[in-house]
């Protein structure tokens, strides 16, 4: 069934349905795959339906319920009938936090961080651990976890629908279904990579009600929207083509009040633009002004010192960069019709996160770059930049990659009438991605184990957020790590060190709960304090890579 046909189905059961999520606009059909909704009621299940939905390259802020004005409202009433987390963190970088979210251990103790050919023996995947509870798993869009690419047979899931190219939203080339390859997809005008993963898990859905009612689910939905290239449809696109042209200063602004006001970041100030900081791999300012145009802007520099020309084409990069957005949130809502129409939202635990901060990244892959070529459509390769990299990410210093708040902060949702108060209740309960494996086990029930393959295991490095979801309250840890590309961080309490370099003169130590935006350093003042958590992140890092080893 085509997916606005689809759409319409739904939207005919979810306006009978007490539940109140914005009624959006159907896709069009974009891929031959055939999803068929039913009606007919889930049996309520004695264990908790999963839904963990994660977003690529998307900006903290980048959501309307975290200050944007990207229209979001699927997300929104999931936030607005759940809880927003405002110090949830991810590991700054792509196939890392894959690793991190499925395992429950950091990328460093999996191989993952940089990525090794094999995971170690004693690693398990979420769905291995749910398969003892009477799970059945479902991953639809992005995998990335470089070492086992398999999805079903060495992730554990029982179905998969997996789109490898991150270079052609329109017509990727590498996609498989249940580990085997497909056909590449014809550059048509009939597919939409956001709008495949949604379909997908759609379908499995159905699937699963019509076969397996009486066992939970648990559904990866792994987007790879916002991420680089720009390609988005141009009725999105249209949308937004004059909400940006007051540019990324302004939107910045309006972003931090939202954020203050709302109580999110109630003491947060803006981080400075760094007009020398963008990934290394980046083209070089000449080389992007020749191969893409005149509009481009290959640093985070003040709005008013652009020309005309690149104000109106850098409003109309981040008019695409909202359009893919927008077109998430829309697929996103057809999926919680589906499971509205099978009367699973009640038990349903939905999740919400990024992968990393917005990307600061400027290349061309892929099929290259037509300059002539409508932006947004296949022909054309544009990334976000630093610019509204640093406006996505508001109000934190850098972008993806890096370790700073900006990379490495995400929006974090979590939506579940049956447990979760519907408020729209703040949480200031600091998480991160390898939380997500033990949370979800104890809402399952599953008691950890450490044997595994033969082997071993080390005790989960997350912990369960469950206690934060009554009530703001912290979790007890030692600290949090991060290690990306040279990048360092570790986090205790409200102090963090962090370095973007491979050496001891450029750490820096900053208090969190008063200076989110890292801009004042604070080691001459706590030299000794410094001192003493640059040496715990070397032991943490040492113990980390050498359990990547051991079986």
């Amino acid at each position: 069934m085509p997916l606005r046909c689809l759409n319409l189905t739904l939207c005919l059961i979810f306006l009978v349905s007490p539940c109140a999520f914005a009624q959006t606009e159907a896709p069009s059909q974009k891929n031959d795959s055939q999803v068929a909704p039913t009606t007919k009621p889930l049996p309520k299940p004695t264990k908790p339906n999963i839904v963990v939905i994660l977003a690529d390259d998307l900006g903290f802020s980048d959501l309307g319920c975290y200050g944007s004005q990207i229209e979001t409202p699927n997300l929104d009433t999931l936030a607005n009938n759940g809880l927003r987390y405002a110090q949830f963190y991810n590991t700054a970088r792509c196939w890392p936090t894959r690793a991190a979210l499925l395992t429950g251990y950091y990328p460093q103790q999996v191989g993952m961080d940089p990525p090794q050919k094999t995971l170690p023996k004693w690693t398990r995947m979420l769905p291995h651990y749910l398969k003892t509870a009477g799970y059945r798993s479902y991953h639809s869009g992005k995998w990335h976890v470089r070492a086992a690419e398999e999805v079903v047979a060495q992730g554990g899931f029982d179905r998969s629908y997996k789109i490898s190219d991150q270079d052609r939203f329109f017509s990727p080339r590498r996609i498989s279904l249940d580990d085997k390859n497909q056909p590449s997809v014809e550059n048509d005008g009939s597919f939409y990579a956001t709008e495949a993963i949604g379909e997908y898990g759609i379908k499995f859905l159905n699937q699963h009600q019509d076969e397996h009612a009486d066992k939970p689910f648990f559904l990866y939905l792994a987007f790879t929207s916002p991420h680089f290239p720009l390609h988005a449809l141009q009725e999105d696109v249209q949308k937004y083509k004059e909400t940006f042209t007051q540019g990324w200063d302004i939107h910045r602004e309006k972003r931090l009040k939202f954020l203050k006001e709302s109580g999110l970041l109630p003491n947060a100030e803006l981080s400075a633009l760094e007009s020398e900081t963008f990934p290394r791999w980046n083209l070089a300012a000449e080389k992007l002004m020749q191969d893409i145009g005149p509009g481009e802007v290959p640093t985070a520099v003040a709005w008013e010192t652009l020309t005309d020309e690149q104000k109106e084409f850098q409003a109309l990069k981040m008019a695409i960069h909202a359009a893919m957005i927008d077109r998430m949130d829309q697929v996103i809502g057809l999926v919680i019709k589906q499971l509205t129409a099978m009367n699973a939202v009640d038990n349903t635990l939905i999740l919400f996160c990024s992968d990393n901060g917005a990307s600061a990244e400027q290349i061309i892959r892929g099929d290259l770059h037509d300059p002539e070529a409508i932006p947004g459509s296949a022909e054309s390769y544009l990334c976000l930049g630093p610019g509204w990299s640093t406006a996505a990410n508001t109000p934190f210093r850098r972008h993806k990659s890096w370790v700073h708040e900006g990379g490495i902060s995400t929006s974090f949702i979590v939506h579940w009438p049956k447990q979760v108060p519907s408020s729209g209740e703040i949480r200031q309960t600091l998480g991160h991605v390898i939380d997500i494996v033990p949370t979800i086990l104890d809402v399952a029930g599953v008691t950890w184990n450490e044997k595994w393959n033969g082997t071993t295991a080390p005790s989960l490095s997350g912990k369960s957020l469950v206690p934060s979801f009554a009530k703001d309250v912290s979790i007890d840890r030692e600290y949090l790590y991060f290690s990306h590309d040279g990048h360092h961080a570790l986090r205790q309490g409200d102090w963090k060190v962090v370095s973007a370099d491979d050496n001891s003169v450029d750490w820096a130590l900053y208090n969190i709960a008063e200076d989110r935006d890292e801009s004042n350093n604070l080691t001459p003042l706590n030299r000794e304090q410094m001192t003493k958590m640059q040496l715990l992140w070397n032991q943490i890092n040492r113990d980390m890579r050498a359990q990547a080893t051991q079986d």
